[in-house]
């Protein structure tokens, strides 16, 4: 990637380097052409990679229309779907510790991926991102409406890398917290707001159809959050859609003989 000019001269627009559809894309990236899409290396956070155009307008027609005809969870400030494994409702604020736990005791088997999300994962294996014996077995659909969002968070560790997020809809911005150590607290036992952070904060942004993909340090060394009330969300009906793919089966290392 071309370097700003940093000197007495007057800067250069980011736009004099890259193209209006990934003026934002670029922002504290390093970025190449892949074979057939944008792929943009974070030069920040190692092991942050943003694949643009990752899945095509119609792929993205088709998954909206299949999500929005399923039964969404609506226990959270956010409507969610999940694939794969377990999960337990969350409480409202207003229970007794009684009601808390009857709730919490309740635990939910989800359906597994449905064949209609499969050509987007079949996308990420075609692209070196999983293998075929490591592809994700567990999704989670979040839907972001207006000044909705998620709380820092590192995903849990008992998922393996690379965690990977898929943008549809509206883009948006992610934002990045450097800890001191990996740290996979969650948020509902509050131990992500405990976990220490460097004071490092960046805003990454998620271009509409693309794929944001952590391992290494973005994976366990960052939390990542929605932030609530971003401004740049336009509209009453502004909504963003993602969907989060992770596996419990590492790629096998590779011999060295």
């Amino acid at each position: 990637m071309s370097s700003l000019d940093y000197g007495t001269r007057k800067r250069k627009r980011i736009d004099d380097f890259f193209s209006k559809e990934h003026t934002k894309a670029a922002k504290g990236s390093d970025t190449k052409n892949g074979s057939s899409s944008h792929i943009s290396t974070h030069n920040r956070i190692p092991g942050l990679t943003i694949h643009n155009e990752f899945v095509s307008p119609q792929r993205e027609l088709l998954t909206i229309d299949y999500l929005n005809k399923q039964t969404w969870r609506t226990d959270l400030a956010r409507r969610c779907i999940h694939y794969g494994g377990t999960y337990c409702l969350m409480p409202s604020r207003h229970c007794t510790p009684e009601q808390r736990r009857q709730i919490e005791s309740q635990i939910f088997t989800a359906d597994p991926i449905p064949a209609e999300l499969h050509p987007i994962i079949d996308r990420m294996v075609d692209r070196d991102i999983f293998t075929a014996s490591t592809a994700p077995e567990f999704c989670i659909v979040n839907e972001y409406q207006n000044k909705q969002g998620i709380s820092a968070h590192v995903e849990n560790f008992r998922f393996a890398s690379p965690v990977c997020g898929l943008t549809l809809l509206k883009g948006d911005w992610m934002r990045f917290h450097e800890l001191e150590k990996p740290d996979d607290g969650s948020v509902r036992s509050g131990k992500a707001a405990q976990a220490k952070r460097t004071g490092k904060k960046v805003d990454v942004w998620l271009p509409r159809r693309s794929l944001l993909v952590m391992e290494r340090e973005a994976r366990e060394k960052w939390q990542h959050e929605i932030v609530r009330g971003a401004k740049d969300r336009k509209g009453v009906d502004w909504k963003r859609v993602s969907l989060t793919f992770r596996t419990t089966r590492t790629r096998p290392v590779a011999s060295s003989t």
